[in-house]
C-alpha cells in the first residue's frame, strides 16, 4: 500500500530542545561543533530566545529554546537519548579540546558507542556521540 503522505523528497527534520543558557549552547553547538547559525530571535512576546543551528544543506536542525527553569537532561534521561555526528573518522583531539572548553564533558560511552564513538555530554546535560563511523543511510 503506497504512503499518502509520501514526498518526492525527504521533509526537513527539527529537532528541538530547551537550554538554560542559549550563550553557552551557541558556544557549544555553532562555536566549537561547527554548525551554522541558521535562524534566532530574542526574547521577545512572541516567545522565548531561541536558536535554530545545523549544517548547510543538512535535512535538519537544532532548534535550542531558552528555558532557565529547564531541569538538566542528565537528571531526566536515557543513556540512549543522544544526537550521533557521523564523522567517518576519529575525532581529533582539537576538535574534543574545543568541546570541553564550550562547557562539554567527557563521559564513558555506552553499549555499541564504546567502540564507534566518542560520547560528550553538552551545556545542558544532553548526550552528544561522535562516531568514528560514516551513515550511508
Amino acid at each position: 500500500m503506497e504512503n499518502p503522505n509520501a514526498r518526492a523528497e525527504a521533509p526537513t527534520l527539527r529537532i528541538a530542545r530547551p537550554t538554560r543558557d542559549l550563550h553557552a549552547a551557541r558556544g557549544f553547538w555553532v562555536d566549537a561543533v561547527g554548525m551554522e547559525t541558521l535562524w534566532g530571535k530574542p526574547d521577545d512576546e512572541h516567545g522565548p530566545a531561541l536558536l535554530m543551528a545545523g549544517f548547510p544543506g543538512a535535512g535538519w536542525h537544532l532548534e535550542l529554546v531558552l528555558d532557565p527553569a529547564a531541569v538538566p537532561a542528565t537528571e531526566a534521561r536515557s543513556v540512549e537519548e543522544q544526537l550521533v555526528l557521523y564523522l567517518g573518522r576519529e575525532p581529533q583531539s582539537t576538535f574534543i579540546d574545543a568541546l570541553v572548553a564550550a562547557g562539554g564533558r567527557i563521559i564513558e560511552a555506552t553499549g555499541y558507542w564504546q567502540r564507534w564513538g566518542t560520547t560528550l555530554i553538552d551545556p545542558d546535560g544532553y548526550r552528544l556521540v561522535l562516531s568514528s563511523r560514516t551513515w550511508d543511510g
